[in-house]
């Protein structure tokens, strides 16, 4: 049986699409309800105290591992093969390239909240993403400059450019509710929030007790403003809430924060660069048990890249925890399309967990490997 998993996998990697672009999610806004509409709770201002990343910063510079991954050695040998653009099919375009990095945590950690509005969802905090895209047009940010872009074509989506990552869409409300519906277990997992955009996925993971969680999206402007403060915020802000004046005690607290940072691994790049960053490590990489997205298939275009990930990088009894619409009136994508896509290449079984709303329906699908042995 064993044989029969190695087999199967090489083969269909071997016909995967491996040279199109990634998708953090991106849609017509006109289509979607605002985050402001969505969100439960109270929503406040939270300023972040200096006292917080005292000490914080040189035990985290000293722990955390800065940089990119060391030289190229893929554990799927047949995967090279794969990156040929004559696997391309013919109705597909090819997108630019974005190569993939690696984040490290700032030093400096009290920046990292500088200037942010937090707000409060149940369990979980986040950046405010409206003044966070305030501030960068405001600064004329450098790089990558995806917010301007976005701003002046009215759209969330710039396809190559800019995957919609500064916006939470519905459908991860729909997973963090069936998270806990469903009483879905992380504690000691390995987890991947894939299109992760604010990170909301990532962060419950790791309140459930995740061994170690990874971020990846399409922008490295949408890791940097928003998904990386929201993951600070959500390890630092409850301790503060809690503090007292022993300076041992603060020592204590602000050495465990360091030991939570510590789990954390930040992305961006497109899909198959990912992949080969992750992969090209000089030490072996420890596949994913739990492959968390939402709203990564609104385009066919992006299909291949998305399976080929799940395929690299998914351990083989982990599984995947997906949540899309039915239809992308306007993109072409769906969640019906995508499981053809699935079941055509015969690798993963499908699995629909739940269907919400009757009109516009939403799907939370799963998927594990057919041959996992």
């Amino acid at each position: 049986m064993t044989f029969q998993f190695n087999f199967t996998i090489e083969d269909h990697l071997e016909d995967e699409l491996t040279s199109l672009g990634d998708g953090a999610l991106a849609l017509d806004s006109s289509k979607e309800s605002s985050v402001s509409e969505r969100q439960k709770g109270t929503h406040r201002d939270k300023k972040c105290s200096t006292e917080q990343f005292d000490l914080l910063q040189d035990h985290l510079w000293e722990h955390k591992s800065a940089g990119n991954a060391g030289p190229s050695q893929d554990t799927d040998s047949s995967l090279n093969a794969a990156n040929s653009s004559s696997s391309l099919e013919p109705h597909e375009k090819q997108p630019c390239f974005r190569v993939a990095k690696e984040h490290a945590m700032p030093k400096d950690l009290k920046k990292v909240l500088e200037n942010k509005v937090i707000e409060t969802l149940p369990g979980l905090q986040h950046m405010n993403i409206s003044v966070v895209k305030t501030i960068l047009l405001k600064e004329n940010f450098p790089g990558e400059n995806v917010i301007s872009k976005s701003f002046s074509s009215h759209s969330d989506l710039i396809t190559g450019v800019y995957e919609g990552g500064l916006k939470i869409w519905e459908c991860t409300f729909d997973l963090l509710a069936y998270f806990t519906k469903a009483q879905v277990k992380f504690a000691g997992k390995k987890v991947l929030d894939l299109g992760c955009g604010s990170g909301l996925l990532g962060i419950m993971a790791f309140k459930g007790g995740a061994k170690e969680i990874h971020f990846q999206d399409y922008n490295s402007v949408v890791i940097d403003e928003v998904t990386l403060p929201n993951v600070v915020a959500n390890c630092t802000l409850e301790d503060e809430e809690n503090d007292v004046n022993e300076p041992d005690v603060k020592r204590c607290r602000k050495s465990k924060v360091v030991q939570e940072l510590c789990k954390f691994r930040f992305f961006s790049g497109e899909w198959s660069e990912f992949c080969k960053l992750l992969l090209s490590s000089e030490k072996l990489f420890e596949k994913y048990d739990l492959i968390l997205t939402s709203e990564t298939i609104y385009n066919p275009g992006y299909y291949g890249p998305l399976h080929q990930t799940f395929l690299r990088l998914l351990d083989k009894n982990g599984r995947v925890l997906l949540a899309s619409k039915a239809h992308y009136f306007g993109v072409g994508g769906g969640t019906h399309l995508f499981q053809k896509f699935v079941e055509d290449r015969n690798v993963f079984e499908m699995r629909t967990l739940e269907i919400i709303d009757e009109g516009l329906k939403r799907f939370l699908i799963e998927m594990n490997f057919k041959y996992p042995s």
